[in-house]
């Protein structure tokens, strides 16, 4: 039973690390997104409305469709897109016609999923590095720079293999997700009336009111849930339990901590709509902050990298590719 136990705790940890590591960095950007479009007035029935719609986000898509019900749907313990392709079309074999729809939506799906792998790396990390820029103005010309050096290693460092530094991630994710659970509760503290933004009334009065922007802003609202398929397709490697275990018990709220203390600090200062995430954080702390989050960035980015792969070899090992060599790398 101690085995099983130190055995689920290890699972859940590397869940955090791997599975939920793109997902734990939207909060980098995802609020900044939205506001700083200039399509979203900046009025307190508004903060509240998207940050309802955030959490309702949240909820629907993670909550209940990936982590409560797709779940559910494994191909011989192995997730993702190609995994329920494969189940779909084994379920249809005998309607070609439905088959071939089914195809095509899988392959559109996992297309989806590689555009995903192509922007997450540098939005993410870019957005992390931002951060100097609330440090000192002087870091702006930096910024550039500096990012495609750390995306030019974190590929560099990718093909060679991540084992040996795979076993970082989750300690380092999981610090990550504590730290702005607590930037969020700091700033809760002061302004917590926007906790009432919990109420899915503020996200159906905002869409009611606001039919046109929500549409415009869906492709920054979505922000919210990237990462949401590496949670489908990693299910091989950590199995439904840990999954859940690490969403519902530290991802979730720590995610919506910090979100909601975005939304706090946005009503008591309109000016931190530039950067709202690091503007969170004491002065004392945006260096650690910003070499913190450049990290998770990194861990997210390689993870995606990863799961990207292991898609295409699902897609090879179907036919839906050409045969090719691979090389499994573990040094």
């Amino acid at each position: 039973m101690a085995t099983s136990q130190t055995s689920l705790r290890a699972l859940t940890l590397g869940a955090i690390g791997v599975v939920y590591g793109d997902i734990g960095t939207s909060v980098l950007y995802a609020v900044k997104e939205v506001f700083g479009s200039g399509h979203v007035p900046f009025t307190v029935d508004n903060v509240m409305g998207i940050l309802s719609i955030f959490f309702w986000t949240l909820t629907v898509i993670i909550s209940l469709k990936y982590v409560t019900l797709v779940l559910r749907a494994d191909n011989n313990g192995e997730g993702g897109l190609v995994a329920m392709l494969a189940l779909a079309s084994q379920s249809v074999k005998d309607k070609p016609k439905l088959r071939r729809v089914l195809l095509y939506v899988g392959i559109f799906g996992t297309c989806l999923f590689y555009g995903d792998g192509v922007i997450t790396p540098a939005i993410s990390v870019l957005s992390a590095v931002e951060g100097l820029e609330v440090v000192s103005p002087n870091f702006k010309k930096a910024v550039i720079p500096l990012t495609l050096v750390i995306l030019f290693g974190l590929f560099a460092v990718q093909k060679r293999g991540t084992a040996d530094i795979g076993k970082f991630f989750g300690p380092i994710t999981l610090v990550w997700f504590i730290s702005i659970a607590v930037l969020g509760v700091s700033h809760i503290m002061h302004n917590p009336e926007i906790l009432w933004a919990l109420s899915p009334h503020h996200a159906l009065a905002f869409m009611w009111a606001e039919p046109l922007t929500t549409f415009i802003i869906l492709g920054a609202v979505v922000l919210c849930v990237t990462g949401g398929e590496a949670l489908y397709a990693d299910m091989g490697h950590f199995g439904k339990k840990p999954i859940r275990l690490a969403w519902f018990f530290i991802v979730m709220p720590c995610l919506t901590l910090n979100y909601f203390g975005q939304g706090a600090l946005l009503l008591s200062n309109p000016e931190a709509v530039k950067n709202p995430f690091f503007m969170m954080a004491p002065a004392w702390a945006l260096i650690p902050l910003v070499c913190l989050a450049t990290m998770a960035t990194v861990i997210a980015s390689q993870a995606l990298i990863t799961g990207a792969f292991s898609v295409t070899k699902q897609v090879v090992q179907l036919g839906y590719l050409p045969r090719f060599q691979m090389l499994h790398t573990n040094v």
